[in-house]
């Protein structure tokens, strides 16, 4: 879906640069007027960001920003989530493309998350294998696997947490379906977390999903998507209207391309 969308784009002379880090949005009298990349100033006539919101935010000067840092620690952001990519090297029986592990308490899960703001003691979590349906995603006589646990944003999630809790999908994994030493029958991992978001997206506390959907952050009471101070600067993506997932990101792209074309013409 992506790389078709890339497509489209470039057919209407959108041009993709690649690895190139956004160092700084430079302005003058009220409007941008070029961005610093990988150490190069590049003139615009407006730009419209779809990186991380807080993040886009501190490429400018304090003043220049429509929100300080006390407003985004006082936000309610949806959780991050601890992520297992996993081949086994043989097929697992029992197990549906989807599984919902949720026999333990929900309410302590989400208190984790929301109230104390830690790793949860007795974890849900969600396990997709998609070679079920599809076995040209794994290959013969293998699985393939992932894992998803929401978590708290900003907790620590080094290497011997992450493997504390991949072993604690596992052995439920086991007794699911009655398969014994799935560990010793991954022949591949990967994981990806609250640091890996931060990393590679520049995620707010390492989010994953977001703001959560409260009355106080939804529909107009979102982030803005035009900037109150720079009047050619305008936001997109899943921190603004209307909101997190990739349906509503797309819509988001839309809306401010209205926006946009208000500006200019």
């Amino acid at each position: 879906m992506v790389l078709a969308m890339q497509k489209v784009a470039e057919i209407q002379g959108a041009n993709f640069h690649f690895n190139h880090t956004i160092q700084r949005i430079i302005t003058q009298n009220g409007t941008v007027s070029s961005l610093l990349v990988n150490g190069e100033e590049h003139f615009f006539d407006a730009v419209i960001a779809s990186s991380d919101y807080h993040h886009t935010e501190t490429l400018l000067e304090a003043e220049e920003r429509n929100y300080d840092e006390k407003y985004w620690q006082q936000k309610t952001f949806a959780p991050s989530c601890l992520i297992f990519y996993l081949g086994f090297k043989e097929k697992i029986q029992g197990l549906r493309h989807h599984t919902l592990f949720f026999e333990n308490d929900l309410d302590q899960h989400i208190d984790a998350i929301y109230g104390k703001k830690q790793w949860p003691e007795n974890p849900l979590f969600y396990c997709c294998c998609p070679s079920k349906t599809d076995p040209t995603v794994a290959p013969r006589d293998h699985e393939n696997i992932f894992l998803l646990m929401p978590v708290a944003i900003g907790l620590n999630d080094e290497e011997s947490i992450r493997q504390k809790y991949l072993a604690h999908m596992i052995n439920r994994l086991e007794r699911h379906t009655g398969t014994s030493n799935l560990t010793d029958k991954i022949d591949y991992q990967k994981s990806y977390s609250v640091s890996d978001f931060i990393n590679d997206y520049n995620a707010f506390g390492g989010n994953a999903y977001g703001l959560a959907n409260t009355l106080s952050q939804t529909a107009v009471l979102k982030p803005k998507i035009r900037n109150k101070k720079i009047s050619n600067l305008f936001y997109t993506g899943q921190l603004t209207v209307p909101g997190p997932g990739v349906p509503p990101s797309i819509i988001s792209g839309k809306i401010v391309a209205r926006e946009l074309n208000k500006h200019i013409n």
